[in-house]
């Protein structure tokens, strides 16, 4: 019952994750069409936050996985 129950946590976990990884990496709106304009953020020197809180994200994941599996194995 319980190898069920952690089967079930984890894909639901796994869809969860994949469908907010993929709502993050959506296209944004199209820039004007001369290329001008403002800066598109303030100051101008922009750094984007992009894969590095993903592998972030996904290195948690795996090593909540690994406790998890190794409390369950423990039990036994």
């Amino acid at each position: 019952m319980r190898r069920i129950t952690l089967k079930f946590i984890v894909s639901f976990v796994v869809i969860i994750s994949v469908v907010c990884l993929l709502e993050v990496h959506a296209a944004g709106p199209p820039g004007p069409p001369g290329g001008g304009g403002d800066p598109p953020c303030w100051p101008p020197p922009c750094v984007p936050i992009d894969g590095g809180i993903g592998f972030l994200l996904a290195a948690g994941l795996a090593y909540g996985a690994k406790r998890a599996l190794g409390s369950f194995k423990k039990e036994k």
